[in-house]
């Protein structure tokens, strides 16, 4: 307990650092932008790598096989969901409402959680539940807005999106044990351990963007229960009775209750799709998901 606290207070203030940031000016949307790129494209990969460089343990590729099976029961869950439960809202919000609850952050936010909460493992872990979530991103997530799979684009963006490509690497480094030479692992470790302050500081820049007088919204207030609270719940229930170690299904549930992706408003500027409606969702979703991963988070330990 003391441990989870002390981390969820880390946490809050690396979030308040980027709030701070965003509200003084000292970073504008530009440099937002460009912090964001760096995570995604050379932080993110180089801290799924540093999470693989763990020696292969009895029982280790087993668990990692349940994971990713599991992770694509919960992504074809997920569109189940979306549509039964918001497939009658007007089109632009039912199609963020929908992409919304198949993508969450937890491809930028639930790493450095994870890490935090349950170790190295629990990176290793969650390294391998998000490759489903990020291919689903980029073919069923597109062709919710799009209404087409947009064939050999979408195929090409799952191919060789950085985080995709350093989870296929590190599944050779894990397998087979090799390394990189010493300098490249100190690099890729110096790097990679940058995610947690970096993301959450990033976190922190998006809530200090918002304008609070028209953040809320009554159909916003309705997904962020069902993104943090009802489906990670749904999950907890299905996970109890499977027999699964309590990290695995611990973990599962934690990164289901990450809020909604920042996809979801990039996507839904793209396509016209409210795209106003669609940052409102991210935002509020993601403020409100401060004090419910911590709830999970200590509920799951």
């Amino acid at each position: 307990m003391h441990t989870l606290i002390n981390l969820q207070i880390t946490i809050f203030l690396l979030v308040a650092v980027g709030f701070l940031l965003k509200r003084t000016g000292l970073v504008g949307t530009e440099g937002q932008k460009n912090m964001n790129d760096l995570v995604i494209y050379v932080i993110l990969p180089c801290n799924i790598l540093k999470a693989f460089m763990m020696d292969f343990a009895d029982g280790m590729g087993e668990e990692l096989l349940i994971v990713l099976l599991l992770s694509i029961g919960v992504q074809i869950l997920s569109v189940i969901y979306g549509k039964l439960v918001f497939g009658r809202k007007p089109e632009g919000k039912r199609k963020c409402l929908q992409y919304g609850t198949i993508c969450s952050n937890a491809g930028f936010l639930g790493n450095p959680v994870a890490e935090g909460v349950f170790g190295s493992y629990g990176l290793l872990l969650a390294s391998v539940f998000l490759i489903p979530q990020r291919i689903m991103m980029w073919t069923e997530g597109l062709a919710t807005f799009s209404g087409t799979k947009e064939g050999k684009a979408a195929v090409k963006k799952v191919v060789t999106h950085p985080c995709i490509l350093a989870c296929l690497l590190g599944i050779v480094l894990l397998l087979t044990g090799w390394r990189f030479p010493a300098p490249v692992t100190g690099a890729i470790t110096y790097i990679g351990s940058c995610n947690t302050a970096m993301s959450m500081m990033i976190i922190g820049m998006i809530l200090g963007s918002m304008d609070y007088r028209t953040l809320y919204d009554r159909t916003v207030v309705t997904y962020t229960v069902h993104r943090l609270v009802v489906i990670p719940l749904l999950v907890y229930g299905l996970l109890y009775f499977l027999p699964i170690s309590q990290t695995v299904r611990g973990l599962i549930v934690l990164l289901v209750a990450m809020p909604a992706g920042a996809t979801t408003s990039i996507l839904a500027s793209k396509y016209q799709m409210e795209p106003e409606f669609a940052t409102k969702m991210v935002i509020f979703s993601t403020l409100l998901s401060l004090p419910t991963i911590c709830a999970w988070s200590i509920f799951l330990t």
